[in-house]
């Protein structure tokens, strides 16, 4: 007899997800994500100025806000005409790459590692290390003051929990030092962005000014310490974590999702955006050695179980976002992507095999299914490709700098597109990007100089979208079918999975869920 399992709220994550399984001899069989929060961007855009939706759409997120500012600039560059001059495309790659560097691993250490992690591990540490008998000092207080958030509560170990003494010891230690390591990549992207969060560096046509050499020095500095923290700590974690305890997991393949992945692109590496660091395609039906190219018309948005009027997929061009809080059969305000008709999974692992990167395949070779493990190993190989592209970027915006022409005097060191500043009086602009969670759409449609209609497909869209009109469950719910729940009260695995994605809901949704009268047994996070 199955039984339903609720995780409401789903903690440790951008954003209000609820999330129900139905758990029948200790697997999963079926499996609803549900995005509860309702914010309205799309009609807030609806009459403004169109370069408004620069920082109008940043306060989507707290954490992916540049992701957007950078999208809906380029958006609305499409729509004006603009070209962003090659200063002003290198400070746009380096603000973003910082900022890149500051969430992912944010995501590994603050948000994910802890399912993996039985922390009480620490209390039997008996070794010398002065700094691991130090964060074993701190959490043993915490333990005693019966205080010990944000480490504690959460699931019971499993067999897949890492419980060795030094393992954990070690594990928190770098937990602490990430919180540093973070905080010095979101200062360097704050450097040549203003502030952040919500940069205020990025305009359509380019960006607001140059970083003087001090401001280069202090941003070449801060890098420096992050990278070595990338590369020396966070990716040999990650995958010392895949490759050892988490291997049984990522051979199983828990958290396979669809087998179809899409990318756009990302990080221009020249001027005619003819070449990014990260290419675009698509992946399908499971294929992953063959690499279609990005065909754009045929993204749609179907709203059958989101709780929106209509219902038969619409291109975002086109799409509507009116809210229906009565429609029949509706559970979630996200609404259901698709690609050619298909559900489609996005982000790192999807960037990382539309790239065929040699590492994730060897991985693959080894028997890493497409799965949760997998995502936090793409997670942190594209981490050492930013990292490893940012010294080049900054090297070339140097060598913009020396020509000896500052921006006022135009040529080719100048970082803004002047003539094309003011709002056409019709236009439209698409702009596909990626984001640290995945592919990234803004579509903005231009009348009488005012925006017509905005619309915005994010990551967490994709990944979590309810089913389609054809009933096709989104890349999150097909993700946890057959995912292992031995105990419907320590459903660990299902949350696994979830955050293995990387979810913004924040994103998502753009309220609360109305009371159901179903009768289902709740686990908080």
């Amino acid at each position: 007899m199955s039984q339903r399992v609720v995780v409401d709220p789903v903690t440790r994550i951008e954003g209000h997800l609820r999330v129900e399984v139905e758990v029948d001899g200790g697997k999963v069989v079926d499996a609803w994500t549900k995005g509860t929060m309702f914010r309205g961007f799309e009609q807030i855009m609806q009459g403004r100025d169109p370069r408004d939706a620069t920082y109008v759409t940043e306060r989507i997120c707290g954490v992916c806000m540049g992701s957007h500012g950078w999208t809906a600039a380029m958006a609305v560059e499409k729509a004006h005409g603009a070209q962003v001059p090659t200063a002003g495309r290198l400070i746009r790659n380096l603000m973003l790459g910082a900022l890149w560097l500051h969430d992912h691993p944010l995501h590994f250490y603050h948000l994910a590692a802890l399912d993996y992690l039985d922390i009480m591990a620490i209390a039997r540490y008996t070794g010398n290390d002065p700094g691991l008998k130090a964060v074993k000092a701190k959490v043993m207080a915490l333990v005693e003051a019966g205080d010990t958030y944000p480490l504690t509560p959460r699931y019971q170990p499993d067999e897949f929990s890492v419980s060795d003494p030094e393992a954990v010891t070690t594990a928190v230690a770098h937990y602490l030092k990430a919180l540093e390591i973070q905080a010095k990549a979101k200062k360097a992207s704050a450097i040549l962005g203003g502030k952040q969060p919500h940069q205020s560096g990025i305009v359509v046509g380019g960006v607001t000014g140059y970083p003087n050499p001090e401001q280069i020095k202090q941003f070449r500095t801060l890098m420096a310490e992050v990278t070595d923290f990338v590369k020396n700590t966070y990716v040999p974690d990650v995958m010392a974590f895949g490759t050892g305890p988490l291997l049984p997991l990522a051979v199983a393949g828990v958290g396979n999702g669809p087998g179809n992945f899409l990318a756009y692109g990302a990080f221009p590496m020249d001027d005619g955006g003819k070449e990014n660091l990260f290419r675009g395609g698509a992946i399908l039906d499971g294929d992953l050695t063959r690499i279609h190219p990005l065909a754009p018309e045929k993204i749609t948005e179907a709203v059958t179980y989101s709780w929106y009027a209509g219902g038969a997929g619409l291109t975002p061009a086109s799409g509507k976002t009116e809210v229906d809080l009565n429609k029949k059969d509706a559970y979630s305000f996200i609404k259901a992507p698709r690609y050619d008709g298909r559900p489609m999974e996005v982000g790192p692992l999807a960037r990382m095999l539309v790239m065929q990167h040699q590492p994730l395949l060897d991985l693959v070779a080894q028997g890493v299914q497409p799965g949760a493990v997998a995502r936090h190993a793409a997670r942190a190989l594209e981490t050492l490709m930013v990292a490893d592209a940012i010294p080049v970027w900054l090297a070339q915006l140097e060598e913009e700098m020396a020509k000896g022409k500052s921006f006022q005097t135009g040529g080719n060191a100048r970082i803004h597109d002047t003539q094309h500043w003011d709002p056409p009086q019709a236009g439209e602009g698409v702009a596909l990007n990626e984001a640290p969670r995945g592919a990234l759409g803004h579509w903005v449609r231009i009348s009488g100089r005012k925006v017509a209609n905005y619309q915005i497909v994010v990551p967490t869209t994709w990944n979590a979208s309810p089913r389609d009109e054809k009933g096709v469950r989104g890349p999150m719910e097909q993700a946890l079918i057959g995912t292992p729940v031995p105990d419907i009260k320590n459903p660990v695995n299902v949350v696994r999975v979830i955050r293995s994605f990387d979810p913004c809901l924040a994103c998502a949704v753009h309220v609360i869920e109305p009371v159901s009268g179903h009768r289902l047994e709740l686990v908080a996070v």
